[in-house]
Parts: structure tokens; C-alpha cells; sequence
């Protein structure tokens, strides 16, 4: 199995930065797509950011031009850097990983981000 670890989470302020961090362990892959969802309470999760091995990043319409999503392939590692947050931004942060070949995914256990207005 892959292990997903985030850190990084907090509380900001509106147009403040974060920056979130998630290690992959187990049977990941260096192929393996990295990224992040993101969840708010009575909300469906949604796509954040992923990115694949080679670097070609996808990002969800309202976070587009504001974070940015990068990959350590040697460290197993992906990162999101926020900027000018805002408060609809405010969720749990779920980083995942998917397999190519089978589509499997692996999910975080998630951490809070909190912006404050």
C-alpha cells in the first residue's frame, strides 16, 4: 500500500500564504500521480492540484494562478504553496496518490486549513 503524510496546515489570514507538505512511503511509485482534494463541511471534495511525475501540473477553476503544486520524485514528496487566501479556501487539504496503470487511489488522513477573514 502507499502512505500519505500531510503537514503543514494552520490558520491564516485572508490573503496569507500556507504551505502544505505530503510524504509518500510504501509502494509508491515514481509515476504515481501526486495531488491534493480538498473537503469543507457540507461540501463534496474537490480537485486542488495534481501533478505528475514528469511536472505537468492540473488545477481546480478556483485556485488556479494562486497555489502552486511541485514534486520532489527522489523524496517521494509533494508540496502545495498557497497564496492570497481566501476564506472559501478553508477546508481539510487530503493529498492523494494514483497509479497509473490500475487507477488505485491512496488518500492522507488530511490537514485543516483555516482562513480567517
Amino acid at each position: 500500500q502507499v502512505q500519505l503524510a500531510e503537514s503543514g496546515g494552520g490558520l491564516v489570514q485572508t490573503g496569507g500564504s500556507l504551505s502544505l507538505s505530503c510524504v509518500a512511503s510504501g509502494s509508491i511509485l515514481t509515476n504515481d500521480i501526486m495531488g491534493w482534494y480538498r473537503q469543507a463541511p457540507g461540501k463534496q471534495r474537490e480537485l486542488v492540484a495534481t501533478i505528475t511525475s514528469g511536472g505537468t501540473a492540473r488545477y481546480g477553476d478556483y485556485v488556479e494562478g494562486r497555489f502552486t503544486i511541485t514534486r520532489n520524485n527522489p523524496k517521494n514528496t509533494v508540496y502545495l504553496q498557497m497564496t492570497s487566501l481566501k476564506p472559501e479556501d478553508t477546508a481539510v487539504y487530503y493529498c492523494m496518490s494514483r497509479r497509473l496503470q490500475t487507477a488505485r487511489y491512496s488518500w492522507g488522513q488530511g490537514t485543516q486549513v483555516t482562513v480567517s477573514s
